[in-house]
């Protein structure tokens, strides 16, 4: 099965006043807030997801629950500039990833993965977009 469900880490979440946060928010069920393994690097005004498998390496975001997925995702895929018809490599990358929401409970999400060089780019230590 495809995944209806989409992570976010950064100006996607609550709280922003952005046209394509209130998208989400208008056309998807918040499921909860919930994390992943990764490093979090702030880009420019907007921060960028590179995935780690150490366990220690946390990234803060929050689950939605797509209620339109293919349109949803195409609408994103258009804001993260990545996909077809955009030249490669391409900032971002959507992969499937596994999140954990609060209570603990695991599944896999879509999200969208920095897929340029960090180097020399500030890290976010706590992980949280929201603190920096």
């Amino acid at each position: 099965m495809i995944s209806d469900r989409l992570f976010v880490y950064g100006t996607l979440m609550r709280g922003f006043d952005h046209p394509m946060a209130q998208l989400l928010s208008r056309s998807a069920d918040f499921l909860g807030t919930a994390t992943c393994r990764g490093r979090l690097y702030l880009i420019k005004h907007y921060p960028g997801l590179v995935l780690s498998d150490d366990a220690n390496e946390i990234v803060f975001g929050e689950l939605y629950r797509l209620r339109d997925r293919d349109a949803l995702l195409a609408e994103f895929d258009m804001y993260e500039a990545c996909g077809a018809g955009f030249p490669e490599p391409t900032e971002y990358i959507r992969r499937m990833l596994q999140v954990t929401l609060e209570d603990g409970s695991a599944g896999e999400a879509w999200t969208y993965v920095y897929n340029w060089p960090v180097t020399g780019l500030p890290r976010i230590a706590s992980g949280k977009f929201l603190e920096n």
